[in-house]
């Protein structure tokens, strides 16, 4: 989950929220550059942070019993497989992103778990078969990873609400394209990125949030179903070139 504490508690985001608000982002980006295999890569998108454990015993809570942020959640090699082994249900494609996603979030803990090295490992091995198999070279390969990692931390950014106030520039990251994209707030709210790389002019995106008033939780079910309780709220953001 995304959890940002609020004054009536926490405001919630699931994980696959996320992944469809990046989604969105995505539909808007220019036609002319789309990474080869556009739907698969929008699949991988969508899904890459699934997988995750279910609502069972406390693997959504801190220990002090809070609602727990994607940002200190300890990684799970079996996440990371499970996540790999769903998108190969549908492309090698999908699974070649997810492949690379798992490299890029935890190739700098090489060397601290042995289960992780062997899975980054595999990937390797992986990541040169499936391209392979779809007749794919590393650069085409990289750029729609790339432009996956972009959306995700785009996505991100928006999720948090990381965008600073009074039209200061914020660095989302470098593009499939090379280059270096930043984003800001104007003073009517509408947000603009720069260097502009969507189809549209203007659009609107969105993202379900929850606000859960209870502070801390005994398991996540309690928590579950608080969430399920909790009125849904629509986060809006508008972008204008």
């Amino acid at each position: 989950m995304i959890v940002r504490q609020v004054d009536t508690g926490w405001q919630l985001i699931n994980q696959p929220a996320h992944g469809l608000l990046a989604f969105d982002l995505a539909m808007h980006w220019a036609t002319d550059k789309r990474p080869d295999f556009w739907a698969e890569t929008l699949i991988a998108l969508t899904e890459h942070d699934d997988g995750q454990p279910g609502w069972s015993g406390r693997s959504h809570l801190t220990a002090a019993g809070t609602p727990l942020d994607f940002k200190i959640l300890e990684y799970s090699v079996e996440q990371c497989r499970n996540l790999i082994d769903v998108a190969l249900q549908k492309s090698r494609w999908n699974a070649l992103m997810a492949s690379m996603h798992t490299t890029f979030l935890y190739h700098e803990k090489r060397g601290t778990d042995k289960a992780l090295d062997e899975f980054l490992d595999q990937q390797t091995t992986n990541q040169a078969k499936w391209r392979k198999e779809y007749g794919a070279t590393k650069k085409a390969a990289q750029y729609a990873y790339d432009f996956v990692q972009w959306c995700d931390a785009l996505s991100l950014i928006l999720c948090q609400q990381q965008v600073p106030m009074n039209g200061r520039k914020l660095e989302i990251s470098v593009g499939p394209d090379g280059s270096t994209y930043f984003i800001s707030q104007r003073s009517d709210d509408t947000l603009c990125l720069d260097p502009w790389p969507f189809a549209d002019d203007t659009f609107a995106v969105h993202v379900e949030t929850f606000i859960v008033e209870q502070v801390v939780y005994q398991s996540d079910d309690e928590l579950y179903r608080a969430i399920q309780d909790a009125p849904l709220q629509r986060q809006e953001w508008v972008m204008r070139k």
